[in-house]
Order: C-alpha cells, then structure tokens, then sequence
C-alpha cells in the first residue's frame, strides 16, 4: 500500500494573527512531503510512526461521536495494524505542517463522504473541511485552526480574510527576469514546539497593552503584507515588512530564539533582509524575505537558507 503525496505548507502570513481574525496566506511547499506507507521491513522510525498512529486512530473514534465527521475505522484499525505508518521529509517542530499533512492524508484515505478537491469548492465546503481539519489536528497541538491541514489537503494557497471567511487564492506569478528578491526558509538548528508558545500567547493576550499592540500595529502590518503580495506591490510589501519584523521583534521575544534577537535586528538596521515567525515560533524555520538575496546570502552565510519563492 502506498497512499498518494501530502506536501508541507508554509504561512507567509498570519501567524499568531489569525487566532485574533487577521488575514493570513498559506501556500503549499513541495520541498517536504509524506504518504503512507506499509513496509514488510519496517524502520525505527516506521515503528515509532505506526504507534503515534494507534493513538492518533483511537483519538479519531472519540471525535467520531462527535458527528462532525465519520471514518472508516474498521479498515484504519487493519491497516494499523498491518504495519502502516506515515513515510515524510517533513521536520517536525519545524513550522512546515508536519502535522498537517498527516492529518490530510488520513482524511483522504479513510473519512467518509470527503470533500474532494475536484468539486466546487464553495465558502461553506472549505469552511467545513478547515472545522474538520481543527479537530482531528487537535489531537498533536491541544488546539488547531485546521488551517495546515486544509492547505496540505488542497495543495492551494489559501488566503484568509477572518475565521469564518477563507479562499482559495492565485498567488502572483514568479517574475523570471530579475529574480533577485526572495522569500527564504533559515534553519534554526532547534525545535519549536507550539504547544508551549500558544499559550504563552494565549497568557499575553489577557494584557489590554498586549491586546492594543495586536490589533493596531501587528494584524495591521500583517494585512497590509498580505494585501500587498497578493497585488505584487513589491515596494510597499518590504516597507510593511520591516514595520511587521519590528513589531515581532519587540513584542514577541520568547517565540524568537534568544540568540537570533541580534540576527534580527540586524536585518532590520541592514535592511539586508527581514524575519519574522514561521507558524508558531520557538525554533525551526524563521521565514525571511529580501530584495537581494545575495546580500541576504552574505550576511547570513553561516546560516542554511531554502529558497521558497522568488520576486
């Protein structure tokens, strides 16, 4: 048996805004993927991967009850217990869906009645796959927006505009004659958890100057951001940029690992290139964006970075 491939997703936008009705923009990142699998010699890993199935299958029959979705639960048990596991290259606590895309792949392969993506793909049908998504990711983060799961499933950039309000969206296309602009993946080297950072956030937002810093300058910037990659306005993109990268720098410090305070701040004063979160924070990938990303590729040469796309 071998299922069909589940991409990793990167948030560009939105991270931490979204629980607070900002915009965001998710887009599919085909650099990392996972399928399931079933091996007649299975890995360490393989084994360690079949079990955090078992668990995660027993969490599905207690949401089953909840009559938001139903699996095919008999034949999931099977081929658990046949030996399945879910084969990725996708970093786990690393701000790329590894969750995600496992939850996708279980849906596809066992709900029952599944949206599918060759339907038309109304308000409502996204709304109910990202409630679905919510749940069943539930189980690996104590509580998810459904959103990583919903972007692994459609292999679509999916444009937020509020909880309740989500599409399908066309991303710019890639302009080939300069190229020299480029949103960049940088390796921590640690592994975030999100758990932890969420509720860190979730204990900051019961301070008003916590709250008023959100709503007024960070899902300000990050909508801005969005609307401007959306539109291919480079110029303004990288002035709300750097506003954006400023307010995560001061307001966000224990999700940016302590000794990437001064890598951002130099960005920031360089204007060689701007980080910001990637999903949660805590470590894994931060997300960078510059217009040079040669200059960019100097300053931070001591540094693995992964193009993700260019301008």
């Amino acid at each position: 048996m071998k299922g069909p491939l589940f991409y990793s997703k990167i948030l560009l936008f939105g991270e931490y805004g979204i629980i607070k009705d900002s915009k965001g923009l998710s887009i599919p990142y085909n650099f990392f993927k996972g399928a399931l699998k079933v091996s007649e010699t299975p890995s360490q890993e393989a084994i360690q991967s079949n079990q955090n199935l078992k668990n995660f299958a027993a969490y599905l029959e207690e949401i089953q009850e909840k009559k938001v979705v139903q699996f095919d639960l008999k034949k999931l048990h099977s081929d658990i217990n046949s030996g399945m596991y879910f084969d990725s290259s996708i970093p786990q606590g690393y701000g790329v869906g590894s969750s995600g895309a496992l939850v996708a792949a279980i849906y596809d392969e066992y709900a029952a009645n599944k949206t599918t993506v060759l339907e038309n793909l109304t308000r409502d049908k996204l709304l109910k796959l990202k409630e679905i998504f919510g749940l069943m990711e539930s189980f690996f983060h104590g509580s998810s927006s459904g959103l990583d799961p919903l972007n692994s499933y459609l292999s679509l950039p999916i444009l937020i505009h509020s909880k309740d309000n989500i599409e399908p969206a066309g991303i710019p296309s890639q302009s080939v004659e300069s190229k020299k602009g480029a949103v960049f993946l940088l390796d921590s080297g640690i592994v975030g958890e999100t758990a932890p950072m969420v509720s860190i956030f979730m204990e900051s937002m019961k301070q008003e100057g916590f709250r008023n810093m959100l709503k007024n300058q960070f899902v300000k910037y990050t909508d801005a951001c969005v609307d401007d990659f959306l539109k291919g306005d480079v110029k303004s993109l990288f002035l709300n940029i750097k506003e954006l990268s400023h307010v995560v720098l001061d307001n966000f410090k224990p999700m940016i690992p302590k000794q990437f305070h001064n890598l951002w701040k130099k960005g920031i004063e360089t204007n060689n290139y701007y980080l910001k979160l990637c999903g949660s924070g805590g470590g894994g990938y931060i997300l960078g964006f510059t217009q040079d990303f040669d200059k960019a590729q100097a300053s931070l040469k001591d540094y693995k970075l992964e193009v993700v796309y260019t301008f």
